[in-house]
């Protein structure tokens, strides 16, 4: 049997069924990533010999189709964000990563040594593979296009999150490879090299290129890509990017986020950022999808034959308790309603950055547990997608009537204030609201004394 012409036909039903089907789950509880991987366990289940998909026996392939996947995610998450690089905006982002990031870390690495048995190192390598978060599987919880509005502080925080983690969690992940190696003073290497050079050059890389994009593609003389809609100049240019801080021992992650942010400050209203957002958000869903098919056909071969009860149970803290914890932690002080900070906390989505960095760790480090390490990142990215992806909707549906709310009662507050400043008769007004009882305003529940405004984050 043909297994090649197979796999491209399940490829094709998954392609153009996403198309179908988008539109009508939108507000469901359903969502793509779920059916994506449901219909790759059943396409694997079917009896045509289809080739067993183990994570461990093809790790260069996942490495590098992960890590395309995830640049392009990042191009696509860089050129969505509207709010500027103003350090107010980005205070809840800069607490998740700062804070956030490292308590998950610490907090996983224990639970995998204490709860699963593992080595240190190992354990410590769960943690941080599992560390970066990611939006694009919930879209719900994603900012929109760029220049369309609604990027309200929750889909912000959360999608400016997933841009940078996802480079942000490397050092934590060679950590865990250095300390796996054990080689002498590696302490010191790792921090010099891994957190020191490799953050720097990617975020002097980062900016650097990704203002000389901005101005080639919207300043060059002669060089119009934006007046001929040309989306592909920016993949080309983001992808240029990536190889080049690679290739300068830099976080090309992390580099290709700030240079899509750099290039969305230039001519902020121009369409053409739309237009290269729309391309670059085609090429996205066409690899997460085929990612997420292939993921599901690995839990159709047996992925998580391995997994143990405690290493499940360790999964489980590690998505959910332990991102909450540590989010709510980090958020505290932060100018933002206590739903908004709950939900911000909860929604630490695991998902293809989790897949990228597993493979690239187990090819760069032995352990005794490779294969229980496998099950248990695979069935804490499967419940990632089903809790978060069942939930997102009815959570941010309901966030957003919140807001409608605040905003019609500050309309009503307003109104109420304007005529009782235009009244003459003081004293008379004053009889009138006692024998009514006193007004009930309503007030957003936010920590201390200050109070947000619920639609935006702080811009200053």
């Amino acid at each position: 049997m043909n297994v090649a012409a197979i796999i491209i036909t399940i490829a094709g039903v998954a392609v153009l069924g996403e198309a179908v089907l988008r539109p009508h789950i939108r507000s469901s509880v359903l969502s793509v990533p779920i059916l994506a991987v449901g219909f790759g366990y059943l396409a694997w289940r079917l009896p045509v010999g289809l080739p067993d998909l183990a994570v461990d026996d093809h790790l260069d392939v996942v490495e590098h189709v992960t890590e395309i996947a995830v640049v392009v995610s990042l191009m696509g998450v860089g050129l969505s964000l509207d709010n500027r690089l103003r350090p107010s905006a980005w205070s809840a982002t800069t607490r998740l990563l700062v804070v956030a990031l490292p308590i998950s870390v610490a907090l996983g690495a224990l639970l995998g040594w204490v709860g699963m048995g593992l080595a240190p190192a190992t354990a410590l390598l769960l943690s941080s593979v599992l560390a970066p978060t990611d939006p694009v599987l919930a879209s719900e919880v994603h900012a929109g296009p760029p220049g369309e509005g609604g990027e309200d502080a929750v889909r912000f925080s959360l999608t400016a999150e997933g841009g940078l983690n996802d480079g942000l969690a490397f050092p934590f992940v060679n950590a865990g490879v250095a300390a796996a190696a054990a080689a002498p003073g590696w302490a010191t290497a790792w921090f010099l090299r891994d957190v020191v050079l490799e953050v720097s050059v990617g975020f002097v890389a980062g900016m650097v290129l990704g203002t000389a994009l901005g101005w080639v593609i919207f300043r060059l003389p002669g060089f119009e890509p934006a007046a001929e809609a040309e989306g592909i100049v920016a993949i080309g240019g983001l992808l240029l990017v990536y190889g080049v801080t690679e290739l300068l021992h830099g976080y090309g992650f992390f580099a290709v986020f700030l240079a899509a942010t750099r290039i969305r400050s230039f001519e902020r209203e121009h369409d053409y950022h739309k237009v290269m957002h729309d391309l670059i958000g085609d090429v996205e869903r066409l690899l997460v999808l085929l990612i997420l098919v292939l993921l599901g056909g690995a839990f159709a071969s047996g992925v998580l034959d391995a997994l143990t009860p405690a290493a499940a149970i360790v999964a489980l803290l590690l998505v959910f308790p332990v991102r909450m914890l540590a989010g709510v932690v980090a958020l505290l002080g932060v100018r933002i309603t206590r739903r908004e900070r709950l939900t911000i906390a909860f929604y630490g989505i695991r998902g293809v950055g989790s897949l990228y960095y597993l493979a690239y760790a187990l090819g760069q480090a032995e352990t005794p547990a490779d294969d229980l390490l496998v099950a248990t990142v695979c069935f804490a990215i499967l419940a990632s997608i089903v809790v978060h992806g069942v939930t997102a909707s009815t959570a941010m549906a309901g966030l957003d009537r919140d807001r409608r709310q605040r905003r019609r009662r500050s309309v009503v507050d307003a109104q109420d204030a304007i005529e009782a400043g235009s009244s003459d008769d003081g004293a008379g007004r004053g009889a009138e609201d006692e024998a009514d009882g006193p007004a009930v305003v309503f007030r957003p529940e936010v920590d201390g004394d200050q109070h947000a405004e619920p639609d935006r984050i702080d811009e200053g």
